[in-house]
């Protein structure tokens, strides 16, 4: 990165959490407030959306960057105006509480933007897949990973902090691989306006993200997968250990009330780490252990997947097994829910 990056990364970090302060006034006075439910683990109403904030200034960033002429036109189209699709859409969502199933076509149609600039993506250059399959697979793909993330925002500080780790490590991935400039830069940026957030969003949290944040950034990081398993950047592997405790959790918790409950799209709050924490009434805790889990057994794993390709799936399976024994011991089968 040029040195006007690095001023730009700083600017991100600042204009963040500035904003942060603004947008909590405003959420008040429009209430734009999560009030407590039978599926939340919070005690009273708090500002939402506030992932708006980071989602703004990361945009901003990224129409600098391609009105310099350091973006290209089709990073600019998916990650800055899908983006922004992305963040509106979520936000209207907070706001009014959008249906299931006007979600999942909006999470379709943002899936389909992503393909259609990226041209299909991988699967789309394996010569054996038709080529209505490989749109197919990879567009459900896609949606899984927004909901994903989606699913992940229960208690403060988890998907922010997830956030955090998924750029680092593609930070990290980039240095050792010396891979494209272009997705350092973003991942920085991401990395940037996300650490700010992690200020409000700590335990206990003044403001929580929202569909604003979580839509967004499982876009993001969606698009990303795509974008560098195309072009060979950074491997699948790769992604999923970075995502490993975050896909063990959902997918756990998705079979478990398949089983358990007929009404198993409806919203909920049986994820293990969300049970844990309300056991333990400690939200703190389970998402210190996650990030230790992340930084202490996930990284070096990560590492070791990048320096020596033809470990990357033994690697994966270490990463994904612990988080699957949690997510199933404590997940829906646990709450009975």
């Amino acid at each position: 990165m040029i040195d006007n990056q690095y001023i730009l990364v700083c600017v991100a970090f600042l204009l963040s959490s500035g904003l942060y302060f603004i947008y909590k006034k405003i959420a008040v006075y429009y209430v734009i407030l999560a009030n407590p439910n039978y599926r939340t683990l919070h005690e009273s109403p708090t500002p939402t959306g506030g992932g708006i904030v980071f989602a703004v200034v990361f945009i901003a960033c990224l129409i600098f960057l391609w009105w310099s002429n350091k973006l290209s036109n089709d990073l600019f189209f998916v990650f800055g105006v899908g983006g922004s699709i992305a963040v509106f859409f979520g936000l209207l969502d907070d706001i009014f509480e959008i249906k299931i199933r006007q979600k999942l076509i909006g999470q379709f149609l943002l899936s389909f933007w992503v393909l259609f600039w990226f041209e299909g993506g991988p699967l789309a250059n394996i010569d054996w897949i038709p080529s209505s399959i490989a749109a197919l697979i990879t567009l459900l793909f896609l949606v899984w990973v927004i909901n994903a993330y989606n699913f992940m925002d229960g208690i403060d500080g988890m998907a922010v902090s997830g956030a955090m780790f998924a750029s680092g490590s593609i930070v990290l991935v980039m240095l050792l691989t010396s891979g494209s400039s272009m997705i350092l830069i973003l991942s920085v940026l991401l990395l940037a306006c996300s650490s700010a957030f992690m200020f409000f969003n700590w335990s206990p949290a003044s403001i929580f993200m929202g569909d604003a944040g979580s839509l967004f950034l499982g876009y993001i990081f969606g698009a990303q997968i795509i974008y560098t398993t195309m072009l060979n950047e950074v491997s699948i592997y790769t992604w999923l250990i970075i995502f490993s405790y975050f896909i063990a959790d959902t997918t756990a918790t998705q079979i478990a009330r398949l089983v358990l409950s007929k009404n198993w799209r409806k919203p909920h709050r049986s994820h293990a780490y969300q049970n844990i924490a309300r056991i333990n009434n400690n939200h703190l805790r389970v998402t210190l252990s996650i990030i230790a889990y992340d930084i202490l057994w996930l990284s070096p794993l990560l590492i070791w997947s990048v320096l020596e390709p033809d470990m990357a799936v033994i690697a994966t399976i270490l990463a994904m097994v612990p988080a699957f024994i949690v997510s199933f011991k404590y997940g829906p089968f646990f709450s009975s829910d």
